[in-house]
């Protein structure tokens, strides 16, 4: 059998249909959209959901430039769905835009590639120039905007100039699409120039949604619903679907039916609870959905190798910039919590829709808020405590158990390393097993640990601990798979004293003495101190160190 490709990356939808990939129907958005008549409309969803694709449907449905390619919606959904829906197709001027050009270190940078991005939507409608259905004066300013003869201030209102020739042009209300609309503020917020770019990004929207007779409607799409006192301020009640709307829920991702049916159609039926536990979780709205990104990936790697693993593939497609900002102001509190979701727990916390990027940071349900809302939990209940709504949440599935595991516990353990572990190294070498015991206990309350019962988890924390030791070669016989000792600490002359530690796992509080002692017995019983020996070590310390949740007592044996 020829199957048909499968679309990886592919977000436009002439190329989709055209070039004969494999296509899940969405196209019944168009007809929610058109019976819902809502004028700004902003869809937030996580990144690599179908938003892009997504918006070229709509353009491609809609746009007055493109009945030439109207043949591409044969056979699909929104043909049957009635001459209401059919009859508006390719009737309007559509302007359609995309902000994520504006991933740039400085507004500079960010605001060129944005202006030029602006200057390609024109340059697509240059006809106006010649229109004698235009304004003079809007004819002229569009040239000159154009040609980049204007100062920047112009672009401020464009969106807005661009739909008043439109208009006028085809005497048509304006459809304007704007894709990751709220990417130039996160960006900022990272890079230090927030309030330029939020300066821009107001006036444009408001310009352009707010104050423009010339719209018929707008779809936006983005990551998170920023707060309208930031930049919605006196924009006309935009409706926003986030994914705890309760309508749209299944545009955006796809449903266990269509995963199915692609899973049946490529023959893999067999690999399909393997695909749920690791890419399904979702909830947008009331329906369960898969991360459509991953999905795709999975079938096309099984395509190639029936055999094959799921993988992560979501992990880096997408910025983390501000998820690794949340990881340095984190709490303990904030930790608690994540290691409690690692753990395959839930958390019920208040959800906040409307944020600032300069207020993630400012308190804790902001940080919960923006992991769901980018995909990094899911909400499965909702709770009415002191008169809010509180939501349940946990980690979706196993791919992103795994990013977590993976990603944000590397970070935790990177921000630990990056400390002064000088007083640790000390304590080490001058065998003080009190103030090893102090330091290694703060430092393991700052940790974020997964599945904490297993002897592997201290194992690694204190190799990433030891790693910057000056002077001194951190051997872990563990990882070598040798069956010797866990941990050596070998100096770089003979004079100096070398270390050894062995690693144990209480059961409870009361059992860390016992632990550690037997630590050390292990130690002398296995012979483990033979391989410093025959080096030419003399000065040997021996450590036991025993380990109860985010608590460790140290003992140790001086051998000089």
């Amino acid at each position: 059998m020829d199957y048909k490709p499968l679309p990886i990356g592919v977000e436009n939808f002439d190329d989709m249909i055209t070039n004969g990939y494999y296509y899940i129907d969405k196209t019944m958005f168009i007809k929610e959209l058109i019976d819902k008549k809502g004028t700004v409309n902003l869809f937030t969803r996580p990144r690599r959901f179908g938003k892009t694709l997504n918006l070229s449907m709509l353009e491609y449905f809609f746009d007055i430039t493109k009945k030439e390619s109207s043949h591409i919606f044969d056979g699909l959904n929104i043909m049957s769905a009635g001459e209401a829906y059919t009859s508006e197709m390719n009737q309007y001027p559509v302007i359609k835009l995309s902000l994520k050009s504006a991933e740039q270190s400085t507004f500079e940078a960010s605001f060129r590639s944005l202006k030029k991005d602006i200057i390609r939507e024109f340059g697509r409608n240059e006809f106006i120039c010649e229109s004698d259905l235009v304004p003079a004066y809007n004819k002229n300013a569009f040239k000159k905007l154009l040609y980049g003869e204007v100062d920047d201030i112009e672009y401020y209102d464009s969106l807005k100039l661009l739909s008043e020739c439109l208009h006028a042009h085809y005497n048509k209300k304006v459809i304007v699409l704007i894709d990751e609309y709220d990417v130039p503020l996160e960006k900022a917020h990272v890079n230090g120039y927030y309030p330029q770019m939020l300066e821009f990004v107001r006036s444009f929207l408001h310009s352009g949604l707010k104050t423009n007779n010339a719209l018929h409607f707008a779809v936006m799409t983005g990551c998170l619903r920023v707060s309208k006192e930031s930049i919605f301020t006196g924009l006309n009640n935009p409706v926003v679907i986030s994914i705890l709307s309760s309508e749209y829920g299944e545009y955006f991702g796809f449903t266990q039916e269509e995963v199915s049916a692609a899973f049946e159609y490529f023959g893999l039926e067999r690999k399909l609870q393997e695909a749920h536990d690791w890419y399904n979780g979702y909830v947008f709205g009331n329906v369960n959905v898969y991360n459509p990104w991953s999905i795709i990936r999975y079938m096309r790697d099984l395509r190639n190798d029936e055999n094959w693993f799921p993988r992560a593939y979501w992990a880096n497609t997408s910025s983390n910039e501000i998820i690794r900002e949340l990881v340095d102001v984190a709490d303990r509190s904030i930790k608690a919590d994540i290691e409690a979701l690692m753990n395959g727990g839930s958390i019920t916390k208040q959800v906040v829709e409307e944020v600032t990027y300069s207020e993630i940071l400012g308190k804790s349900d902001n940080v919960w808020s923006f992991l769901l809302f980018t995909g990094y939990l899911k909400k499965i209940g909702e709770d009415f405590i002191e008169s809010k709504i509180h939501v349940k949440l946990e980690i979706p599935n196993i791919e992103v158990q795994t990013i977590y595991r993976d990603k944000i516990s590397e970070w935790f353990s990177d921000r630990v390393r990056s400390t002064d572990l000088s007083a640790i190294y000390s304590a080490i070498i001058d065998g003080d097993a009190k103030k090893l015991t102090e330091e290694l206990s703060t430092m393991l309350a700052d940790t974020i640990s997964y599945h904490d019962s297993h002897e592997s988890f201290y194992h690694g924390f204190l190799i990433g601990v030891l790693a910057s030791m000056k002077d001194y070669l951190v051997k872990s016989n563990r990882e070598s798979g040798s069956g010797r000792g866990d941990i050596f600490i070998i100096p770089d002359l003979l004079e100096k004293k070398a270390v050894i530690m062995e690693l144990k796992v209480a059961d409870k509080a009361s059992d860390m003495e016992r632990e550690s002692i037997s630590a050390l017995k292990q130690i002398d019983e296995k012979g483990y101190i033979d391989e410093l020996e025959q080096i030419g070590y003399k000065n040997i310390l021996k450590y036991g160190i025993s380990f109860y949740r985010k608590n460790c007592l140290v003992t140790v044996v001086d051998m000089q």
